[in-house]
């Protein structure tokens, strides 16, 4: 495999980066607002959240970006394949997100919560400076590692025709004709990003689980 081959499957390396980087900031702050939609007390906007996250978990993000982006065409919204596969990842990643952030917000302790009422401080001091902090902390490892999901499934771009690395590496080896080679590249691409998050979550997760000990 040559160079301009090497710099074909680095130009998909960085598409699969911009849509990892999209579909986790922009599934991060849905996902936030998802989460405290899930923990409120009015019945029908939790439900409405539970029904919403119960959808993209229970159903294949490959059909989801199917759905996307022919789906919105037959309603006459027509997408390029970036912003199809930009915005079915976003919406994934906000229902787990959400479900991530939901869990982790319930799992402050609830004494403190009844402080903060007994204090008169309203919903946003509640969130803002008692509950998210810590629920922030205490999700931080479920969160890396559905990253690290997150980034290995964008190679399902592929198909709505958008040209990420998986699908970058396809096309080298019907090129060259060297399957094993280029697709050992590739997954070594693949390796260098999520491995080092991988060690990253799995130190968060002692880390933060040492003070309970």
């Amino acid at each position: 495999m040559g160079i301009p081959e090497l710099l074909f499957l680095l130009q998909g390396l960085k598409w699969t980066l911009a849509l990892s980087a999209i579909g986790f900031l922009g599934g991060g702050i849905a996902g936030l607002l998802v989460a405290l939609a899930r923990t409120s007390e009015r019945t029908a906007l939790a439900r409405g959240t539970a029904a919403y996250i119960a959808l993209f978990q229970g159903t294949p993000l490959l059909m989801q970006l199917f759905v996307t982006y022919y789906g919105l065409a037959l309603v006459g919204l027509q997408l390029d394949p970036w912003q199809a596969v930009a915005i079915g990842f976003t919406l994934n990643a906000s229902a787990f997100l959400g479900d991530i952030w939901r869990g982790s917000i319930e799992a402050v302790p609830r004494g403190q919560v009844e402080a903060a009422r007994a204090l008169s401080l309203g919903y946003a001091s509640r969130m803002v400076d008692i509950v998210l902090p810590q629920a922030f902390r205490i999700s931080l490892p479920a969160t890396v590692g559905y990253l690290v999901q997150l980034i290995k499934g964008t190679s399902l771009a592929s198909i709505v025709g958008f040209t990420e690395l998986a699908r970058a590496g396809a096309i080298v080896s019907n090129q060259i004709f060297k399957p094993l080679v280029v697709f050992g590249i590739v997954g070594a691409m693949y390796f260098a990003l999520c491995f080092p998050l991988s060690l990253v979550g799995s130190w968060l997760e002692r880390r933060l689980a040492a003070p309970t000990r």
